[in-house]
């Protein structure tokens, strides 16, 4: 490869690179939706001299037409008076008129067709237009809230603590600690005395009932006898020794 063409390559891709930081894409597409509506007025123009020049031509066939009329009718009340050179004279004019007649008769289908397209190509505009500008819209919405996700990624990394690469759950996380850790501290400012006395009294019953469970498993032998230094524990009753003894050598 030259060296010129390794020189274009890379001008190409430095120029390139600083147009396209260059872009906003909102305001391309605002611009390119003021530019589609501004040549409307434009387009209805050129509309509107397609559409005169059939109506010309509509005028002129229906003179044409009263003229031939008009023409036949001479010639037949000169031929009445016996005034051969005068209507030999109509007879030239009528023909004349009937081949203009003819022409623009043609002239004027061409004419109404090509109104037909004209009108056609500008509401095929409008309707691209109006397709154009609600996908614009669209696009300019996803623009803003690419931007909103790219403000929000950033605000998001300036929580974290020198580590470029703590991901998005990562930061979830954080704050999610940090809520919870303020959620409990607020518990607890505004917690009573009584609250916490309740809350005391509830443990104790439930490790009182957590005894009395271990000390029948220990007597159905689901459980190894408590060593001496454990605390002493209720034993039950004599009757209930000897129900449960005789159950077992029942068993």
């Amino acid at each position: 490869m030259g060296l010129w063409t390794r020189i274009k390559r890379s001008m190409r891709a430095l120029f390139g690179g600083i147009v396209e930081k260059t872009e906003d894409p909102e305001l391309i597409l605002q611009q390119t939706i003021r530019d589609m509506r501004d040549r409307i007025p434009d387009l209805n123009n050129s509309v509107a001299q397609v559409m005169a020049t059939e109506k010309l031509l509509a005028k002129n066939k229906d003179r044409l037409e009263g003229q031939v009329v008009d023409l036949d009718s001479k010639i037949k009340a000169s031929v009445k008076m016996s005034r051969d050179d005068i209507a030999t004279a109509y007879i030239g004019q009528l023909q004349q008129a009937q081949v203009d007649l003819q022409k623009t008769g043609h002239q004027l289908e061409h004419a109404q067709l090509a109104s037909q397209q004209a009108l056609k190509a500008r509401d095929n505009y409008v309707l691209q237009m109006q397709r154009r500008t609600a996908e614009a819209m669209q696009l300019i919405n996803q623009s803003k809230q690419a931007k909103l996700q790219e403000q929000l990624a950033q605000t998001m990394a300036s929580f974290q603590l020198g580590d470029d690469a703590s991901t998005f759950d990562e930061m979830r996380d954080k704050i999610d600690r940090r809520a919870a850790a303020a959620e409990a501290r607020m518990q607890l400012g505004t917690a009573s005395v009584d609250t916490q006395m309740q809350e005391i009294e509830r443990e104790a019953m439930d490790m009182q009932l957590q005894d009395k469970l271990l000390q029948y498993k220990r007597e159905m032998g689901l459980l190894p006898a408590a060593t001496s230094e454990s605390s002493p524990q209720a034993l039950p009753a004599q009757g209930e020794s000897s129900v449960t003894e005789g159950s077992s050598g029942g068993h």
